[in-house]
């Protein structure tokens, strides 16, 4: 027996979305399209609460592009206090095989959804389909931005670090070797102290200590080179791009710190990040990363649905007598870092985990399957944490 409902299915795109509402025997009673703008919104809802009124029946809301394409209209959805369901784009190609479309348009994927809502209550691959998506507080959303704020931040330093030690290898290696790394602050701050790289070398000693970070130590190190000091020709235009890199990851820099900062506010409000983080190696990142990701684990029916979400499992991929597994395709990428990561610390400070983690590699894994069969267990345990609202308890840490 159908659910007295009222059932709105969104195709989302990246300007424009389809929309279909139907009702609860699966008849379509409108199909329009939306803009992705204030007018469009307007629209989108003005249309489900005229059905609303008509028929007097809860409204549920299946969409595409969960938190991508579709922001900010899926959080405009929940405040409306309508069910919102996540559709597993996945799933929905595998539904669309067994109950094939004559062909591929946004219509017919909206009316693809609207079948599945309707099929939800009696066809298992059906609801597989569709995940209900809870309230996330607001501080795992934040934790979610933020930390993938920072992460393209560190990639983009680190692209741009490498370019720096590139250039000064050509221009001046000797001034390279000075330092063991490029991205100390105080050699930053020595390329940046001039607009001309080659002034460098003519420095005395008053105008060394006067740059930040710069002491005694390092000063008689800048003076040793100053002595053979050489600069290639190119130095007279690979120079300000040297230095102009050089500030670049001195601005990069500070952005993360400030990010952190934050990540560390934030995180204390968090239930799901203050109680990841009491597990030995999960540091601030890993376990604001992952409370971002997760959200709340009122998403995942079980805890072995948040070991697929992170990538802490593989599928079963058995057949007749060949026994194996396969890699899910619905991982996230940015909890899996984060586990991955955090396991690896787990395993330098826990000696069970430590132990667990060279039983695996006897047996013949590699370090990261080893890493991430820790992983599978720690999921359990966070799981635990999370629902039973516990801390972590360490044994036998590794001192």
């Amino acid at each position: 027996m159908s659910m007295a409902e009222l059932r709105v299915a969104l195709d989302i795109g990246s300007n424009r979305h389809r929309v279909g509402i139907g009702s609860a025997d699966g008849r379509i009673l409108e199909e329009f399209e939306i803009s992705h703008d204030r007018e469009g919104f307007e629209r989108f809802f003005s249309r489900i609460a005229a059905f609303e009124k008509r028929y007097e029946l809860p409204v549920v809301v299946a969409m595409e592009g969960l938190g991508g394409w579709a922001r900010p209209l899926d959080r405009m959805i929940q405040q409306h206090g309508y069910e919102l369901l996540n559709v597993n784009n996945v799933k929905l190609a595998r539904f669309k095989e067994i109950f094939p479309a004559p062909a591929k348009s946004d219509k017919i994927d909206t009316r693809k959804i609207l079948e599945l809502m309707h099929m939800r209550e009696v066809l298992p691959l059906a609801k597989a389909v569709l995940h209900r998506v809870g309230p996330i507080p607001v501080e795992n959303e934040q934790l979610k931005r933020f930390t993938r704020r920072r992460r393209q931040l560190v990639d983009e330093k680190v692209r741009v670090v490498n370019r720096l030690q590139s250039d000064l290898q050509a221009v001046s290696p000797g001034l390279l070797e000075i330092t063991g790394d490029v991205d100390n602050l105080w050699f930053l701050n020595l390329l940046t102290c001039r607009e001309d790289l080659t002034k460098l070398a003519g420095m005395k000693r008053a105008s060394l200590l006067k740059i930040a970070g710069v002491g005694k130590a390092y000063a008689a190190k800048i003076e040793a080179w100053q002595k053979h000091a050489a600069f290639a020709d190119e130095t007279a235009w690979v120079g300000e791009m040297v230095i102009a890199d050089a500030q670049r990851v001195l601005d990069l820099t500070r952005q993360i710190q400030a990010l952190e900062q934050r990540l560390e506010a934030i995180s204390a409000s968090s239930e799901i990040a203050t109680r990841i983080r009491t597990i030995t190696g999960f540091g601030l990142i890993c376990s604001a990363t992952l409370a971002g990701e997760i959200g709340t684990v009122d998403r995942f029916g079980s805890e072995a649905s948040l070991a697929l979400y992170t990538g802490m499992t593989r599928l079963d991929n058995s057949s007749g007598k060949y026994i194996g597994t396969k890699n899910t395709r619905q991982v996230n990428t940015h909890a899996r870092t984060a586990m991955m990561t955090a396991a690896a610390r787990h395993i330098n400070n826990v000696s069970e985990s430590k132990a667990f983690y060279d039983k695996k590699v006897a047996q013949g894994k590699t370090h990261n399957q080893a890493v991430r069969a820790l992983g599978r267990h720690l999921i359990r345990v966070i799981w635990s944490m999370i629902t039973h609202q516990r801390d972590y308890v360490p044994k036998n840490p590794i001192t």
